[in-house]
């Protein structure tokens, strides 16, 4: 299930009692899953991986907005 943001994606996690939170910068989506998912796409045959930053599920929104915003601020060009 796809969420929006931060919040969204927390209250999946809450619902379904995933471990994680992520943002996926290539598909613009957030949402809920667990330690082993995996974040991509076949492109002729080959997978290719997503940019997604993964969270714990134990984080608030407001940290997990916190904690995204610190990460784009050390790595700059990321997200681009």
């Amino acid at each position: 299930m796809a969420a929006q943001s931060w919040r969204e994606a927390k209250e999946i996690a809450d619902r379904e009692g995933a471990d994680l939170v992520f943002h996926n910068y290539d598909t613009k989506e957030y949402g809920a899953c667990s330690r082993d998912t995996t974040f991509g796409c076949f492109v002729k045959g080959e997978f290719v991986e997503e940019r997604c930053i993964c969270m714990p599920a134990k984080f608030s929104p407001e940290e997990l907005e916190k904690k995204e915003r610190a990460f784009l601020a050390e790595n700059p060009g990321w997200a681009e």
